[in-house]
């Protein structure tokens, strides 16, 4: 059973409680939000983040990764290539709204490239690294053409299928890497490319 959502259901600030201590929040157009950015960010990202393919063994096979990757440490001061300037700019405007209820900054950013339809990502939650007990924080802003954001519980039950439009910032928290599962399915309809942008605190990848 799935239960779709549109990005507009949500307020501004609105966050809706997914049960046992997850929660799921959606601001629409908030990259736009006091004029802070514009639409040459996906452009800009595409064309200078150092993208990369990866292989990964699926029983016994090796196959590609259905979507180009990059990753980028804060923390870092020595990396290189440095972060992209505007990356560090929408850290700290995440940083102001959720650190404090965080406990901690984010620290990291997986950038993911979507070429097309036939990329996606499968079922998971990012929280290798933490406690099995404990709760964290992932911020995804999307960039470029919508696609499905589908969240579903660990062990089965109604999931949700949220369409992740152009500037939009969706954030899962509490328990929520511990007890549902996202991903972005493969779809037939006609597609362009999106660039997904994952803020993540400290070991949470």
């Amino acid at each position: 059973m799935e239960q779709a959502l549109q990005s507009s259901l949500f307020d501004q600030a609105d966050r809706r409680d997914l049960g046992h201590g997850a929660w799921l929040e959606v601001r629409s157009g908030w990259l736009f939000q006091g004029g802070q950015s514009d639409d040459s960010l996906f452009a800009e990202l595409r064309d200078t983040i150092p993208w990369r393919a990866e292989r990964r063994q699926m029983y016994d096979r090796v196959l590609d990764v259905p979507r180009l990757v990059s990753f980028v440490d804060f923390s870092d001061h020595d990396a290189l290539p440095a972060p992209h300037p505007r990356l560090k700019l929408l850290r700290r405007r995440l940083n102001d709204a959720y650190a404090g209820e965080l406990g901690e900054p984010f620290v990291t950013a997986g950038l993911c490239l979507y070429r097309d339809g036939n990329d996606s990502v499968a079922w998971h939650g990012d929280n290798i690294g933490r406690s099995s007990t404990e709760d964290t924080m992932v911020a995804i802003v999307g960039l470029g053409a919508t696609r499905v954001f589908a969240l579903r519980p660990r062990g089965g039950g109604p999931s949700l299928r949220i369409r992740h439009h152009h500037g939009d910032l969706l954030v899962m928290g509490g328990s929520c890497q511990r007890t549902w599962e996202h991903a972005v399915p493969k779809t037939a309809r006609p597609t362009g490319p999106r660039i997904s942008i994952q803020f993540r605190p400290h070991d949470v990848r």
